[in-house]
Protein backbone atom coordinates (compact mmCIF):
# COMPACT_ATOMS: atom_id res chain seq x y z
CA UNK A 1 0.00 0.00 0.00
CA UNK A 2 1.19 3.26 -1.06
CA UNK A 3 1.21 5.90 1.80
CA UNK A 4 2.32 9.42 2.48
CA UNK A 5 4.52 9.41 5.64
CA UNK A 6 4.57 12.75 7.13
CA UNK A 7 7.73 13.06 8.94
CA UNK A 8 9.98 15.89 9.02
CA UNK A 9 13.13 14.73 10.19
CA UNK A 10 15.79 15.92 13.75
CA UNK A 11 14.70 19.46 13.08
CA UNK A 12 16.06 20.68 16.10
CA UNK A 13 18.68 20.33 18.95
CA UNK A 14 20.34 17.75 17.15
CA UNK A 15 23.79 19.46 16.17
CA UNK A 16 26.32 20.51 18.66
CA UNK A 17 28.63 23.12 17.74
CA UNK A 18 31.84 21.77 15.70
CA UNK A 19 34.30 23.23 18.24
CA UNK A 20 32.56 21.61 22.00
CA UNK A 21 34.79 18.66 22.56
CA UNK A 22 32.01 15.50 23.15
CA UNK A 23 30.58 12.55 20.87
CA UNK A 24 30.59 12.81 17.03
CA UNK A 25 28.09 12.38 14.56
CA UNK A 26 28.64 10.58 10.90
CA UNK A 27 25.73 11.48 8.73
CA UNK A 28 25.11 9.26 5.54
CA UNK A 29 22.64 9.72 2.62
CA UNK A 30 21.21 8.62 -0.83
CA UNK A 31 18.61 6.94 -2.28
CA UNK A 32 17.58 3.62 -2.01
CA UNK A 33 13.95 1.03 -2.65
CA UNK A 34 12.42 4.06 -4.52
CA UNK A 35 12.81 6.53 -1.99
CA UNK A 36 15.70 8.76 0.22
CA UNK A 37 17.29 7.63 3.55
CA UNK A 38 19.40 9.01 6.18
CA UNK A 39 22.15 8.06 8.86
CA UNK A 40 23.60 9.57 11.77
CA UNK A 41 26.03 7.37 14.12
CA UNK A 42 27.11 8.78 17.15
CA UNK A 43 30.78 7.95 18.63
CA UNK A 44 33.18 8.63 20.76
CA UNK A 45 35.48 9.43 18.89
CA UNK A 46 35.80 10.25 15.08
CA UNK A 47 35.13 7.11 12.66
CA UNK A 48 37.91 6.20 10.47
CA UNK A 49 38.09 6.45 7.02
CA UNK A 50 38.03 3.04 6.81
CA UNK A 51 35.04 1.97 9.12
CA UNK A 52 32.85 5.15 7.08
CA UNK A 53 33.30 2.79 4.38
CA UNK A 54 32.30 -0.44 6.06
CA UNK A 55 29.41 1.27 7.06
CA UNK A 56 28.07 2.73 4.14
CA UNK A 57 28.67 -0.56 2.66
CA UNK A 58 26.97 -2.53 4.90
CA UNK A 59 24.07 -0.19 4.89
CA UNK A 60 23.99 -0.53 0.98
CA UNK A 61 24.30 -4.18 0.80
CA UNK A 62 21.11 -4.16 3.36
CA UNK A 63 19.31 -1.96 1.38
CA UNK A 64 19.91 -3.36 -1.87
CA UNK A 65 19.19 -7.20 -0.55
CA UNK A 66 15.44 -5.47 0.65
CA UNK A 67 14.51 -4.34 -2.93
CA UNK A 68 15.77 -7.17 -4.48
CA UNK A 69 13.52 -9.27 -2.39
CA UNK A 70 10.81 -6.48 -2.14
CA UNK A 71 10.29 -4.84 -4.72
CA UNK A 72 7.42 -4.64 -7.10
CA UNK A 73 9.14 -2.43 -9.98
CA UNK A 74 12.00 -5.20 -10.16
CA UNK A 75 10.92 -7.97 -12.09
CA UNK A 76 13.00 -10.31 -10.43
CA UNK A 77 12.72 -9.64 -7.17
CA UNK A 78 10.87 -12.57 -4.90
CA UNK A 79 7.76 -10.26 -4.77
CA UNK A 80 7.51 -9.89 -8.69
CA UNK A 81 7.84 -13.37 -9.31
CA UNK A 82 5.58 -14.27 -6.62
CA UNK A 83 2.99 -11.87 -8.04
CA UNK A 84 3.48 -13.63 -11.72
CA UNK A 85 3.43 -16.87 -10.03
CA UNK A 86 -0.36 -17.83 -10.94
CA UNK A 87 -0.56 -21.10 -8.99
CA UNK A 88 -1.80 -22.17 -5.31
CA UNK A 89 1.34 -23.93 -5.43
CA UNK A 90 3.93 -22.95 -2.38
CA UNK A 91 6.46 -19.94 -3.41
CA UNK A 92 9.91 -20.22 -1.79
CA UNK A 93 11.08 -16.90 -0.43
CA UNK A 94 13.60 -15.89 1.50
CA UNK A 95 13.73 -15.22 5.55
CA UNK A 96 13.60 -11.60 5.06
CA UNK A 97 10.62 -11.99 2.70
CA UNK A 98 9.12 -14.56 5.13
CA UNK A 99 9.18 -12.26 7.63
CA UNK A 100 7.39 -9.10 6.15
CA UNK A 101 4.86 -11.31 5.18
CA UNK A 102 4.10 -12.74 8.56
CA UNK A 103 4.24 -9.80 10.36
CA UNK A 104 1.56 -7.88 7.58
CA UNK A 105 -0.65 -10.85 8.17
CA UNK A 106 -0.61 -10.23 12.11
CA UNK A 107 -1.55 -6.77 11.31
CA UNK A 108 -4.45 -7.85 9.04
CA UNK A 109 -5.81 -10.51 11.51
CA UNK A 110 -5.52 -7.97 14.30
CA UNK A 111 -7.25 -5.37 12.64
CA UNK A 112 -9.84 -7.22 10.96
CA UNK A 113 -8.15 -6.34 7.06
CA UNK A 114 -7.71 -2.51 7.51
CA UNK A 115 -4.09 -2.96 6.79
CA UNK A 116 -3.73 -5.28 3.61
CA UNK A 117 -0.58 -5.82 1.55
CA UNK A 118 -3.05 -7.32 -1.56
CA UNK A 119 -4.90 -4.11 -1.61
CA UNK A 120 -3.18 -3.20 -4.60
CA UNK A 121 -5.15 -3.58 -7.46
CA UNK A 122 -7.59 -1.22 -5.70
CA UNK A 123 -5.02 1.51 -4.94
CA UNK A 124 -3.69 1.38 -8.42
CA UNK A 125 -7.52 1.49 -9.77
CA UNK A 126 -8.26 4.69 -8.21
CA UNK A 127 -5.48 5.99 -9.68
CA UNK A 128 -2.82 5.68 -6.60
CA UNK A 129 -0.64 3.51 -7.50
CA UNK A 130 3.06 3.11 -9.06
CA UNK A 131 3.29 5.02 -12.37
CA UNK A 132 -0.35 6.38 -11.54
CA UNK A 133 -2.12 9.34 -13.40
CA UNK A 134 -3.45 11.42 -12.00
CA UNK A 135 -7.32 11.04 -11.19
CA UNK A 136 -9.92 12.47 -12.41
CA UNK A 137 -12.97 10.34 -11.19
CA UNK A 138 -14.10 7.53 -9.46
CA UNK A 139 -13.94 4.23 -11.45
CA UNK A 140 -17.27 2.19 -12.44
CA UNK A 141 -18.51 -0.25 -9.76
CA UNK A 142 -18.45 -3.15 -11.80
CA UNK A 143 -14.44 -2.77 -11.95
CA UNK A 144 -13.76 -2.36 -8.13
CA UNK A 145 -16.24 -5.39 -7.67
CA UNK A 146 -13.69 -7.37 -10.18
CA UNK A 147 -10.35 -6.00 -7.90
CA UNK A 148 -11.93 -6.60 -4.98
CA UNK A 149 -12.40 -10.26 -6.16
CA UNK A 150 -8.57 -10.95 -6.74
CA UNK A 151 -8.13 -9.38 -3.43
CA UNK A 152 -8.14 -10.25 0.17
CA UNK A 153 -5.05 -11.23 3.12
CA UNK A 154 -7.50 -14.25 3.68
CA UNK A 155 -5.72 -15.48 0.74
CA UNK A 156 -2.63 -15.72 1.41
CA UNK A 157 -0.92 -18.69 3.60
CA UNK A 158 2.66 -19.32 5.27
CA UNK A 159 4.81 -22.18 5.73
CA UNK A 160 7.21 -21.02 8.57
CA UNK A 161 9.15 -24.37 8.46
CA UNK A 162 8.74 -24.18 4.65
CA UNK A 163 9.70 -21.13 4.56
CA UNK A 164 7.21 -20.91 1.80
CA UNK A 165 3.71 -18.37 0.56
CA UNK A 166 1.08 -19.53 -1.26
CA UNK A 167 -2.43 -17.81 -2.61
CA UNK A 168 -5.74 -19.35 -2.91
CA UNK A 169 -6.41 -17.08 -5.66
CA UNK A 170 -3.80 -17.20 -8.41
CA UNK A 171 -3.62 -13.45 -9.85
CA UNK A 172 -3.73 -12.14 -6.17
CA UNK A 173 -1.14 -9.35 -6.10
CA UNK A 174 1.00 -8.19 -3.33
CA UNK A 175 2.32 -4.78 -2.63
CA UNK A 176 4.96 -4.36 0.49
CA UNK A 177 5.38 -0.71 0.36
CA UNK A 178 2.90 0.07 3.46
CA UNK A 179 5.42 -2.04 5.72
CA UNK A 180 9.09 -2.68 3.11
CA UNK A 181 10.29 0.56 4.18
CA UNK A 182 9.48 0.57 8.14
CA UNK A 183 11.32 -3.36 7.50
CA UNK A 184 14.58 -1.90 5.87
CA UNK A 185 15.19 0.47 8.81
CA UNK A 186 14.82 -2.27 11.47
CA UNK A 187 17.36 -4.49 9.10
CA UNK A 188 19.96 -1.61 8.91
CA UNK A 189 19.77 -0.70 12.99
CA UNK A 190 19.87 -4.78 13.25
CA UNK A 191 23.35 -4.34 10.60
CA UNK A 192 24.51 -1.40 12.84
CA UNK A 193 24.48 -3.16 16.19
CA UNK A 194 26.57 -6.07 14.81
CA UNK A 195 29.06 -3.44 13.56
CA UNK A 196 28.85 -2.22 17.30
CA UNK A 197 27.08 0.63 16.76
CA UNK A 198 25.01 1.96 19.72
CA UNK A 199 23.94 5.02 19.00
CA UNK A 200 22.09 6.05 15.55
CA UNK A 201 19.07 7.24 13.97
CA UNK A 202 17.86 5.15 10.67
CA UNK A 203 15.26 7.19 8.28
CA UNK A 204 13.86 5.53 4.97
CA UNK A 205 11.67 7.42 3.08
CA UNK A 206 9.68 8.91 6.78
CA UNK A 207 9.96 5.88 8.79
CA UNK A 208 12.70 5.95 11.80
CA UNK A 209 14.76 4.07 14.18
CA UNK A 210 16.78 5.35 16.38
CA UNK A 211 18.83 3.24 19.01
CA UNK A 212 20.80 4.94 22.36
CA UNK A 213 21.23 9.25 22.68
CA UNK A 214 21.63 11.75 20.13
CA UNK A 215 25.42 13.66 20.25
CA UNK A 216 23.61 16.00 23.03
CA UNK A 217 23.30 13.22 25.24
CA UNK A 218 19.00 13.50 24.93
CA UNK A 219 17.23 11.36 23.00
CA UNK A 220 17.02 11.93 18.92
CA UNK A 221 14.78 14.85 18.11
CA UNK A 222 12.07 14.43 15.61
CA UNK A 223 8.88 16.15 14.03
CA UNK A 224 5.72 15.04 13.32
CA UNK A 225 4.44 17.04 10.51
CA UNK A 226 1.28 19.30 10.74
CA UNK A 227 -1.27 17.89 8.49
CA UNK A 228 -1.97 20.37 6.11
CA UNK A 229 -1.75 19.88 2.30
CA UNK A 230 -0.67 23.56 1.98
CA UNK A 231 2.89 24.14 3.83
CA UNK A 232 5.30 21.73 5.25
CA UNK A 233 5.87 22.56 9.28
CA UNK A 234 6.21 20.79 12.32
CA UNK A 235 3.40 19.85 14.36
CA UNK A 236 5.05 18.30 17.76
CA UNK A 237 8.60 17.48 18.39
CA UNK A 238 8.64 13.15 19.58
CA UNK A 239 11.31 12.19 21.99
CA UNK A 240 12.39 8.87 20.34
CA UNK A 241 15.01 6.05 21.73
CA UNK A 242 15.69 2.90 22.05
CA UNK A 243 12.55 2.40 19.34
CA UNK A 244 10.60 3.53 15.87
CA UNK A 245 8.28 6.08 14.94
CA UNK A 246 6.12 5.95 11.23
CA UNK A 247 3.45 8.37 10.43
CA UNK A 248 0.60 7.32 8.23
CA UNK A 249 -1.04 11.18 6.72
CA UNK A 250 -3.64 11.39 4.76
CA UNK A 251 -4.12 15.05 3.35
CA UNK A 252 -1.74 15.06 0.41
CA UNK A 253 -2.38 12.25 -2.19
CA UNK A 254 -5.68 12.81 -3.27
CA UNK A 255 -8.34 14.11 -5.76
CA UNK A 256 -11.84 15.79 -5.74
CA UNK A 257 -14.54 15.23 -7.64
CA UNK A 258 -18.07 16.90 -7.56
CA UNK A 259 -17.14 18.04 -4.42
CA UNK A 260 -15.99 14.95 -2.98
CA UNK A 261 -12.37 14.25 -1.84
CA UNK A 262 -11.39 10.72 -2.66
CA UNK A 263 -8.31 10.09 -0.74
CA UNK A 264 -5.31 7.71 -1.63
CA UNK A 265 -5.64 5.14 1.50
CA UNK A 266 -8.49 2.37 0.11
CA UNK A 267 -10.66 -0.11 2.69
CA UNK A 268 -9.39 -3.03 1.48
CA UNK A 269 -13.16 -4.42 2.95
CA UNK A 270 -15.05 -1.82 0.66
CA UNK A 271 -12.62 -0.98 -2.16
CA UNK A 272 -13.70 2.44 -1.76
CA UNK A 273 -11.25 5.07 -0.19
CA UNK A 274 -11.78 6.12 3.56
CA UNK A 275 -14.15 9.05 3.98
CA UNK A 276 -13.58 10.20 7.89
CA UNK A 277 -11.80 12.98 9.67
CA UNK A 278 -8.91 11.05 10.87
CA UNK A 279 -5.91 13.48 8.83
CA UNK A 280 -2.85 11.48 10.58
CA UNK A 281 -1.76 8.85 12.29
CA UNK A 282 1.79 8.59 14.12
CA UNK A 283 2.55 5.54 16.02
CA UNK A 284 5.79 4.29 18.32
CA UNK A 285 6.83 0.53 18.37
CA UNK A 286 9.86 -1.37 18.90
CA UNK A 287 9.62 -2.51 15.41
CA UNK A 288 9.75 0.03 12.97
CA UNK A 289 8.38 -2.80 10.71
CA UNK A 290 4.82 -2.95 12.89
CA UNK A 291 4.64 0.97 13.65
CA UNK A 292 4.60 1.34 9.84
CA UNK A 293 1.86 -1.26 9.66
CA UNK A 294 0.14 -0.13 12.26
CA UNK A 295 0.00 3.23 11.16
CA UNK A 296 -1.87 2.30 8.24
CA UNK A 297 -4.45 0.40 9.80
CA UNK A 298 -5.49 3.30 12.12
CA UNK A 299 -5.85 5.09 9.45
CA UNK A 300 -7.75 3.08 7.36
CA UNK A 301 -9.98 2.85 9.91
CA UNK A 302 -10.56 6.43 11.15
CA UNK A 303 -10.41 8.33 14.45
CA UNK A 304 -12.80 6.66 16.45
CA UNK A 305 -12.16 2.41 15.69
CA UNK A 306 -8.68 3.53 15.09
CA UNK A 307 -8.41 4.49 18.34
CA UNK A 308 -10.32 1.47 19.55
CA UNK A 309 -7.53 -0.92 17.98
CA UNK A 310 -4.47 1.43 19.22
CA UNK A 311 -5.94 0.75 22.55
CA UNK A 312 -6.63 -2.69 22.37
CA UNK A 313 -3.12 -3.66 20.93
CA UNK A 314 -1.68 -1.32 23.41
CA UNK A 315 0.12 1.04 21.20
CA UNK A 316 1.72 4.66 21.54
CA UNK A 317 -0.23 6.81 19.07
CA UNK A 318 -1.05 9.97 17.83
CA UNK A 319 -3.94 10.60 16.37
CA UNK A 320 -4.59 14.05 14.58
CA UNK A 321 -8.54 14.65 13.48
CA UNK A 322 -9.47 17.62 11.57
CA UNK A 323 -12.81 18.96 11.85
CA UNK A 324 -15.04 20.84 9.24
CA UNK A 325 -13.72 24.61 10.20
CA UNK A 326 -10.23 22.88 9.76
CA UNK A 327 -9.15 22.60 13.54
CA UNK A 328 -7.24 20.07 14.53
CA UNK A 329 -8.07 17.65 17.85
CA UNK A 330 -5.92 14.90 19.12
CA UNK A 331 -6.52 11.85 20.40
CA UNK A 332 -3.69 10.19 22.35
CA UNK A 333 -3.00 6.32 23.20
CA UNK A 334 -0.66 3.78 25.21
CA UNK A 335 2.34 6.03 26.55
CA UNK A 336 2.96 8.39 23.61
CA UNK A 337 2.21 11.35 25.42
CA UNK A 338 5.62 11.11 27.08
CA UNK A 339 7.18 11.60 24.07
CA UNK A 340 6.09 14.57 23.08
CA UNK A 341 7.61 17.70 23.17
CA UNK A 342 4.83 20.84 22.25
CA UNK A 343 6.06 23.27 19.66
CA UNK A 344 5.24 26.78 21.82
Amino acid sequence: MLIWLALVLALTGCEAPPELTGPHETALRGLAIGTQYNLKVVTEEPISTEARETLQAEVDARLDRVDSKMSTYQPDSELSRFNDHASAEPFEVSSQTLTVFRKSLKVSERSNGAFDITVGPLVKLWGFGPGREDAELPPPEDEIAAALERTGYQHLQIDEEASTISKSVPDLYCDLGGVAKGYAADYVAEGLEELGYGRFMVEIGGDITARGLNRNDVPWRLAVEKPDPETREPYVIVNLRDAALCTSGDYRNFFEHEGVVYSHTINPNTGWPVSHDLVSVSVIHDSCTLADAWATAIMALGPEKGAQLAEQEGLAALLLVRDNEGEISEIATGDIEAHLERIS
